[in-house]
Formats: structure tokens, C-alpha cells, sequence
């Protein structure tokens, strides 16, 4: 099969559109469709473009060099994603990882370094033992103990590529695969920067944990991970103490506001920390969800997570002519008029004479 015909199949399938559904779209027939797709038939330029536009994609994207197959791609097994949902959010993923390494092409030398995990066990048997491997690799980073602002540039700076993607799923909070051994995260951009976070650290601890793990249910390993690397069990203690018997919603949305972790994510570190007990963490629960806070919590808003270092390296190639004008636009996935137009800062406080 040609290069062009797996992207059409590819694009069709995200589309969630039956060869004979894209053929009415288009004004042609099945089998002419089918034979396009198993290479038999190079369609017209102008076929192409019809197609482009049934399955609402740029006509670049069937003859974007690098392909990306997406391999143990890990959903969050709590995830109750439909086919065609899957199919939607892989296909966004691959266009995105694929404009990504082609950009990382282009540059003389690799500008993502390498990721790398400390020394670590190779079985962990127990909870605190995982408390233990994300406190060693905050260390191992260099990130210390303090809150962690701006998450996703932080971990891109250790070479895992972060991908947000617009999916309208409500089940979607991310999956973790692997591209040419390095770490690659995605998570959806619907949810609030608080579970945004959780999610990455989530889908990291995946990648980390999964074949290091002896009895431990992978799914509660990875959201201690998450939990401890996000919120420090000595910041926990320092911030609220060893052991209480009661805790403040407004002390505990001073934390929030300060670690970017949600409500219920602090209270369910508390639980696993014995810093409050197991009845009193219960009681707490059933107040949270009284209140509706399971559905938006109170406090101010964590601002989403943004993934910078895809536009940072673009602009840094464009500034150093490892690429044109027409090829920046062509990876932003935006016009060449539009990309003139990003590239025109405007001084928002100039006055207009």
C-alpha cells in the first residue's frame, strides 16, 4: 500500500465514515474508494481535495513523510471510550506526534534531550516504596520539593513529549504510549489544570511503574505516584502535620490554590499518608459530594496546561532558516496568511492615530 492510501484509510476510519458513507460524501463510489485505499488507483488533485474535505483535513496530511504507528498505547482502563472514539483520539495524536518528529527533524541536532529515569528498583512491593521512587526522581530532576508550576514544560524539559488533545469525551483523560523508547503523554484539554495534572503525572507513572510492579494493582500504584510526586509527602506533613483529626475546606483550598491539585486529590493523599483516618476520610467524601463538588469543586479555577515546546522549537527553526514560511505553516496546520499574521506581534497597547 502507498503512503497516500494508509492516510486515507487512516483519516476515514478517525472520520468514523464507511467507505460507502466518504463515497457519497465525495460523488463517487464505493469500489472507486476501496481502490484508493488499497493503492490500486491514484485519485485526481482534485478528488484528493474533495476528500480532504469530506474527512475535514488538510490535503498535506496524505503526504506527511513521517508515519507514526501507535503501539500498547494505554488507555485508563476506567476509560469507557467507544471504537470510534478511540479511533478519533489516536488519529489526533498521530497527526500531532507526527508534525512533532518531523519538526525535530529538520533541526541539525535533536532538540529534546533524552529521557532518563534515575536508579530504581526492579520490583516494588509496596506503596511506600513508590512514595520513595517519585520522591528520587523530583531529586533526580532537580525539582526539589516545592509545587510545580507549569507541569507539562517541566516534564518536556526531561524529554517526554506532552500532546493535549481536543476531545469532546467526557471519559478521555489521557493514555500513555512509547515512540523510538521515549515517553509520550496525552491528555484531553476539556479537563480543569488541576485534573490535568493528575493526569499527567497518572500516565507517567504508567510508563515507570508498569513492569516494576510485584502485587500491586497498577491503577491505585499509579495515582499514589501521582499523588506523591505532585504533593511531597514532606511538604503534606510541613503544610498540615502528621496527624489529624479534623481538617478546614478552606485550609485545604489554600493547598489547592498552592500545588494545583484538586480537592479530592489532596484528601485522598491525606488517606493514604494516615494523616486523617480511613472513617473520617469517608465522612469527608460524603460532604464533598453533598456539596456537588465531585462535579466542580469551589476555590479558584487551575488554569489548563499548555504545551509550549511544539510552537517554541517551530518558531526557534523558523528564526534559524531550518525552515520556511510555507513549511511552519504547513506543521501549525494553519494558512501561510495566517502564519504571517501570528508572526506580526502587535503592541496591545498601542493607540491608533
Amino acid at each position: 500500500m502507498s503512503n497516500l492510501s494508509i492516510r486515507m484509510q487512516q483519516a476515514r476510519k478517525a472520520a468514523g465514515l464507511s467507505l460507502r458513507s466518504l463515497a457519497d460524501l465525495v460523488g463517487l463510489s464505493h469500489a472507486a474508494i476501496k481502490k484508493y485505499e488499497d493503492g490500486m488507483v491514484y485519485p485526481s488533485s482534485d478528488i484528493l481535495l474533495k476528500i480532504a474535505k469530506a474527512l475535514k483535513i488538510r490535503v498535506d496530511f496524505f503526504f506527511r513523510p513521517i508515519k507514526v504507528s501507535l503501539e500498547n498505547v494505554k488507555f485508563r482502563k476506567r476509560q469507557k471510550l467507544s471504537k470510534k472514539a478511540e479511533e478519533v483520539i489516536k488519529f489526533e495524536v498521530i497527526s500531532q506526534i507526527e508534525r512533532r518528529l518531523e519538526l525535530e527533524n529538520l533541526y541539525p541536532s535533536s532538540p529534546v534531550i533524552p529521557f532518563k529515569l534515575p536508579d530504581l528498583p526492579q520490583k516494588i512491593n509496596s506503596f511506600e516504596e513508590i512514595e520513595a521512587v517519585a520522591e528520587k526522581l523530583r531529586c533526580y530532576w532537580k525539582l526539589g520539593f516545592a509545587p510545580i508550576h507549569d507541569l507539562a514544560d517541566a516534564l518536556e524539559s526531561h524529554g517526554i513529549r506532552i500532546f493535549i488533545v481536543d476531545s469532546f469525551e467526557e471519559d478521555f483523560d489521557g493514555l500513555s504510549t512509547v515512540i523510538n523508547d521515549q515517553p509520550i503523554i496525552v491528555i484531553g484539554s476539556r479537563w480543569p489544570g488541576d485534573r490535568q495534572r493528575f493526569n499527567l503525572m497518572h500516565e507517567l507513572s504508567h510508563y515507570i511503574l508498569s513492569n516494576r510492579l510485584s502485587d500491586l494493582d497498577e491503577e491505585q500504584a499509579c495515582n499514589r505516584f501521582a499523588g506523591a510526586f505532585l504533593f511531597p509527602k514532606e511538604e503534606v506533613f510541613q503544610s498540615i502535620g502528621k496527624e489529624r483529626r479534623s481538617v478546614e475546606w478552606q485550609e485545604l483550598l489554600l493547598i489547592k490554590e498552592q500545588f494545583q491539585l484538586s480537592l479530592g486529590a489532596i484528601c485522598y493523599r491525606l488517606r493514604n499518608l494516615e494523616v486523617i483516618q480511613e472513617s473520617y476520610y469517608k465522612n469527608l467524601m460524603i460532604r464533598f459530594r453533598q456539596k456537588g463538588w465531585h462535579r466542580k469543586e469551589p476555590g479558584i479555577a487551575i488554569p489548563s496546561e499548555k504545551a509550549h515546546a511544539f510552537k517554541q522549537m517551530l518558531f526557534h527553526a523558523l528564526g534559524e532558516k531550518y525552515i520556511g514560511e510555507s513549511k511552519a505553516a504547513e506543521l501549525l496546520g494553519c494558512s501561510l496568511n495566517q502564519l504571517k499574521a501570528i508572526r506580526q506581534v502587535k503592541n496591545p497597547y498601542a493607540t491608533h492615530q
